[in-house]
């Protein structure tokens, strides 16, 4: 579960995030909201790449604080992001390999890990493929293989469905409702599709200015006046 009190960050003058408080127990989590929102300074602050100005986040009951930012893949919070970090001189394998090395295995032969996280993305052909030879819906499964082994508790993933086929979106869908039960993982996913975040979230946390304007099941949170007004750009009749 992630845990959030009372958190702010504030940049100079403004401020990222304001006094935010939230619980977020499900599986997959939507964190919505417009551009500006607070969004990605809160998945920074889990990743560790900004320290809160107050207020503290944990995860699973461990104040986060107490992680070091380098320590953080070890302890199980993983993350994609908008622009793909595949390292593009190592096969799509050795990307992963590569992660094996700073995460817990079990005992587990990393082969047959790797194996298991290229077949769950529907990359298991795909193994002996340099990162640059992939295309981009392929370097974007690559980055979710990366993240989902080594005990992952969370893994965020900023707008995965960006610029996708429909068939794409499809798999990408199936992916992400499926990986807490393939792998334990909760999953946070920040991204502009709403119907990415309606077919894969059971809650959905939105954000404005900072702040959270609504969480709750995600068709509720959707369909809420003042979340159509921030979020969609909805404005609401006022009769």
């Amino acid at each position: 579960m992630i845990e959030i009190d009372d958190l702010t960050v504030q940049f100079g003058g403004v401020r990222g995030l304001s006094e935010l408080t939230a619980r977020l127990p499900e599986p997959v989590t939507g964190l919505v909201g417009p551009n500006g929102a607070g969004k990605t300074t809160l998945i920074n602050v889990l990743s560790g790449f900004v320290r809160p100005t107050t207020g503290r986040v944990g995860i699973d009951g461990q104040d986060l604080s107490d992680i070091a930012i380098h320590k953080r893949a070890a302890f199980g919070i993983r993350r994609t992001f908008q622009n793909e970090q595949v390292v593009e001189n190592l096969t799509a394998a050795d990307n992963i390999h590569a992660i094996l090395d700073n995460v817990p295995t079990d005992g587990q032969p990393r082969a047959a890990l790797i194996a298991q996280a290229l077949e769950f993305v529907g990359l298991a052909a795909k193994g002996n493929v340099l990162g640059r030879d992939l295309n981009a819906y392929q370097r974007r499964m690559l980055e979710i293989a990366r993240a989902m082994v080594g005990r992952p508790r969370l893994i965020m993933m900023d707008e995965p469905g960006a610029g996708l086929a429909q068939h794409e979106s499809e798999h990408l869908r199936d992916v992400i409702r499926q990986l807490h039960g393939h792998c334990g993982a909760q999953v946070l996913l920040v991204d502009h599709d709403v119907d990415l975040i309606s077919a894969t979230c059971t809650a959905t946390l939105v954000l404005d200015f900072g702040s959270a304007i609504a969480y709750g099941a995600t068709a509720s949170v959707l369909a809420e006046p003042k979340v159509r007004a921030a979020y969609l750009g909805v404005l609401e009749d006022a009769t």
